[in-house]
C-alpha cells in the first residue's frame, strides 16, 4: 500500500472510531490501538505534509496559537430568545402562536448553559466556526473548534453549503475535575461550566482548549443549500445523521403538555451530561416561523422557560480548613445534608476570610443554600432570626493546620495561604514544580513519578530528590534499571542548573523565570540574596513592594532556611550561572509576533536577554524591533504605525550571529547566516 492510500485509511479508520465513541457513545476499538493508529497517521503527515487535509483527526489536539481572534460576519443571524419565568407566561405564548397560526406544533427541549457558535459546512467539509458575538458578528474560533471531537469535519452528504447553530459546553464531570486542579492549584474556581466552556473556547493557543474536553449539542439549521425541509424535527434528524451530536426534544400540541414537559426537563435535568439554564418552546413548522417572523431582538415563535434557582435553609455544623497545593487554605461549612437540585448537599464552599465576614456566618446558624450555576453549593445568606445565642464570629487558623508553619494574607488579594516551604500538603505541586522543565529540568521526575515517592515516604521536601538512590527508584512502578539510573543522573546534573532556575524552582511567591534571571544577576549567590533588605530589593527594576516582601518572608520561613541547608548538602549550586553572550543588543528592546519556526518564543527571549537586550510583550515608542513570524497579527500592524523596523526570523538569525555594540550602530541585517 502506498502511503496516500495508508493516510486516507487511518483518516477513515480513526474517524470513524472517534466517531463511534464521542457521538454514540459505543466505542469499539481500544485506546491502545487508537493511539497506536494516530501515532503512524502522524509519522506519516511529519513526512508528507501536503498529504494532510483538513479533517485529519491529528487536528483535534491543537497547536494554532493565534494572537487574536478575528471577526465574522453571520450570514443568518444568531438570535436570541424571549425569557419567561412562569407557566402562565407559557400559556400566553402558546395563546399567541394559536390566534396566529392553524394546529401548532411545539418543540421542547432542553436550554444548554454554554457558549451558542455557528459551524459552516462547504461540501461536506468543515471550514470556519464562529461564536454568537452579537448576533451578527461573532469571532472566529475555528481551531479551538476543531478540537472538539463531537464536531464532524467532513459529512456524509456533501451539501453545497450548511451552517448549524449548537451550543458548545463543559460537561459536568470535566467542570468538576477542572475545578478540583485548579483549586489544588491555588487558582480561582470557574463559577459555573458556561464560564469555564466560554474561557476555554476563548483560548488563543488551541491546545490549551484541546485540553478542557469540551463537547456541543447542535440544536437549529441556520442555513441549507441542496436540501428543503418542513419542520424543526425533521431538520434536527437530518443534522444528527450528518453525525451531529443534537439536542433531545419532543413534538407537543398544547400548552398543558408544553409545562408538564418543561417540569419534567427541570425534574431529569441532573441526569443530563450538561448544565441546563432553562428549556426552549419552539414553534415546529418552519413556515408557520416565517409568519410569525421576529422583533428587532428575537424571534417571535419562541421562548426561554427559565427556572427559578432552587434555595434551602441548612444548619452550620462546623466550619472546616483545607490547604490546597500551593498553600492557599480554602474554608468548607459542613451542614446538615439537604436535597437540593437533584442531589444530596453536605458542605459549600465560604471561598475566603473575606466571604465569612461578609455574611457573618458562625457555627450553629442557619443558612440559605442554593448552587451557583446548578453545580457548586454557595451559601446564599444567614437566617439571622435563627441564630442561637452564644455563637462567635469565625476567624481562619493563624498557623497552617497541616504543618503549623504561620499563615500569612496575600498582599494582593484575599486568600490566605501557608508559609510553609516543607509542608506536606503543597508537598506534590512543590515537587512537580521544582523538576519541571522550566526550573530544575529533571527529566523523568513528572507528576506520576512524584506521587509514588510521596506515598512511598521516599521524599518529603524538593531537597530529598537528591539523596535517592537507583535502587530505591526500582521499585517504583514503570521504573526499571535503566529508567532509574537515568534518573538518578538527571537529578545529579540539575545541581548545577544555577541561582536563577533555582530561585524559579524554589516556588517563592511572584519569582517566576524573569524575576529569577533578575535575582541572580543582581546578587551573584543564594548568600547575598538572603542577606538583601526589603528595602534594597524593592529598589529593583521589575521587583516591586509586594513581591519585595513575598521574597523576604520566604527567606524568613524556618522551613524554608531548613530547606536551603539541605539543598546546599546535597550540591545544589546557589551561585548565577555565568551564560552571557555579549552585550549587542544593549539597551535595545525586541517584540515578537506570529509563529517562528527556528526557535520558541521562549528561546528567542533567553537569547535577546543573554546579549543584553529586553524581549517586551507589547509594541511601543520604545520598542526597537519587531519580529514577525508567520500569521503576525496586531503588533505588526501596531509596529508599522509607530514606525518601528521589522525583522523577519532569517534577519532575527542573522543579528544573532551579528557584531558586538548592535544598539550603538544602525542595522544593516548583516547578511543572512545560519544559527550554528
Amino acid at each position: 500500500m502506498d502511503y496516500k492510500s495508508e493516510m486516507r485509511q487511518l483518516r477513515d479508520t480513526l474517524n470513524e472510531a472517534g466517531y463511534k465513541y464521542y457521538v454514540l457513545d459505543a466505542p469499539e476499538m481500544a485506546d491502545h490501538e487508537y493511539d497506536r493508529l494516530l501515532r503512524r497517521l502522524e509519522e506519516l503527515e511529519a513526512a508528507h505534509p501536503e498529504e494532510v487535509t483538513p479533517d485529519s483527526p491529528t487536528r483535534r489536539v491543537g497547536g494554532a496559537v493565534l494572537e487574536s481572534f478575528q471577526e465574522v460576519a453571520h450570514p443568518v443571524p444568531l438570535e436570541s430568545l424571549q425569557d419567561v419565568f412562569s407557566p402562565e407566561e407559557v400559556e400566553e405564548f402558546t395563546g399567541r402562536m394559536a390566534e396566529a397560526l392553524e394546529q401548532v406544533e411545539y418543540s421542547v427541549e432542553p436550554k444548554v448553559d454554554g457558549l451558542s457558535v455557528a459551524l459552516e459546512y462547504l461540501d461536506g467539509l468543515f471550514v470556519q466556526g464562529a461564536t454568537r458575538g452579537d448576533g451578527r458578528t461573532g469571532e472566529d474560533v475555528t481551531e479551538n473548534l476543531r478540537t472538539i471531537k463531537s464536531i464532524p469535519m467532513t459529512l456524509p452528504e456533501k451539501l453545497p453549503r450548511l451552517i448549524v447553530r449548537g451550543e458548545v459546553f463543559m460537561p459536568k464531570n470535566v467542570f468538576h475535575k477542572l475545578n478540583r486542579q485548579r483549586e489544588e492549584n491555588g487558582e480561582p474556581l470557574f463559577a459555573n461550566p458556561r464560564n469555564a466552556a466560554a474561557g476555554s473556547l476563548r483560548q488563543l493557543d488551541s491546545k490549551i482548549c484541546a485540553k478542557r474536553l469540551l463537547d456541543i449539542r447542535v440544536f437549529n439549521l441556520q442555513l441549507v443549500e441542496g436540501r428543503a425541509f418542513a419542520t424543526h424535527s425533521e431538520s434536527i434528524d437530518y443534522l444528527a445523521s450528518q453525525g451531529f451530536q443534537t439536542i433531545p426534544r419532543k413534538v407537543l400540541t398544547s400548552a398543558a403538555e408544553v409545562n408538564a414537559e418543561i417540569v419534567r426537563l427541570g425534574e431529569s435535568r441532573e441526569e443530563l451530561p450538561f448544565d441546563m439554564d432553562g428549556a426552549v418552546v419552539k414553534v415546529n413548522s418552519l413556515t408557520d416561523r416565517s409568519v410569525v417572523g421576529s422583533t428587532a431582538k428575537c424571534p417571535r415563535w419562541a421562548i426561554a422557560y427559565k427556572y427559578p434557582p432552587e434555595q434551602k435553609p441548612s444548619r452550620v455544623l462546623e466550619i472546616t480548613v483545607q490547604v490546597g497545593r500551593t498553600g492557599v487554605l480554602t474554608p468548607k461549612v459542613v451542614v446538615e445534608p439537604v436535597r437540593l437540585a437533584g442531589t444530596t448537599v453536605t458542605n459549600a464552599t465560604l471561598h475566603n476570610q473575606d466571604f465569612i465576614d461578609e455574611k457573618d456566618i458562625r457555627v450553629g446558624d442557619t443558612v440559605v443554600l442554593q448552587k451557583a450555576g446548578e453545580i457548586i453549593p454557595e451559601v446564599v445568606e444567614v437566617l439571622l432570626e435563627k441564630r442561637p445565642e452564644g455563637t462567635v464570629p469565625y476567624r481562619l487558623p493563624e498557623n497552617c493546620p497541616v504543618c503549623g508553619a504561620p499563615v500569612a494574607r496575600d498582599l494582593d488579594g484575599a486568600a490566605v495561604r501557608c508559609t510553609g516551604a516543607e509542608c506536606p500538603a503543597q508537598l506534590h505541586r512543590n515537587l512537580t514544580h521544582f523538576a519541571s522543565r522550566d526550573a530544575m529540568d529533571i527529566e523523568g521526575m513528572g507528576p506520576a513519578v512524584m506521587s509514588q515517592l510521596i506515598e512511598r515516604g521516599l521524599v518529603r521536601t524538593a531537597a530529598d530528590l537528591y539523596f535517592l538512590t537507583a535502587k530505591e527508584l526500582e521499585g517504583l512502578e514503570r521504573m526499571g534499571k535503566k529508567s532509574a539510573r537515568n534518573a538518578v543522573a538527571a537529578i545529579d546534573a540539575s545541581r548545577s542548573r544555577g541561582l536563577e532556575r533555582l530561585l524559579y524552582a524554589l516556588g517563592i511567591r511572584q519569582v517566576g523565570q524573569k524575576a529569577g534571571k533578575i535575582l541572580a544577576a543582581r546578587f551573584g549567590s543564594f548568600d547575598a540574596l538572603a542577606a538583601a533588605s526589603e528595602e534594597e530589593l524593592t529598589a529593583i527594576d521589575d521587583v516591586g513592594a509586594v513581591t519585595a516582601a513575598y521574597i523576604r518572608q520566604w527567606l524568613d520561613s524556618p522551613q524554608s532556611k531548613d530547606l536551603v541547608a539541605r539543598l546546599k548538602e546535597a550540591g545544589v549550586s546557589m551561585d548565577a550561572a555565568q551564560v552571557s553572550a555579549g552585550d549587542q543588543f544593549q539597551g535595545l528592546t525586541f517584540v515578537l509576533t506570529g509563529a517562528l519556526e527556528r526557535f520558541t518564543r521562549e528561546e528567542a527571549a533567553a537569547l535577546i536577554e543573554a546579549r543584553g537586550g529586553k524581549a517586551a510583550g507589547s509594541v511601543s515608542k520604545k520598542t526597537s524591533y519587531v519580529v514577525a513570524g508567520e500569521n503576525a497579527g496586531s503588533k505588526l500592524k501596531k509596529a508599522d504605525e509607530l514606525g518601528i523596523p521589522v525583522l523577519t526570523e532569517e534577519e532575527f538569525a542573522a543579528m544573532l550571529e551579528g557584531p558586538q555594540n548592535a544598539g550603538e550602530q544602525q542595522m544593516d541585517l548583516w547578511g543572512t547566516l545560519p544559527l550554528q
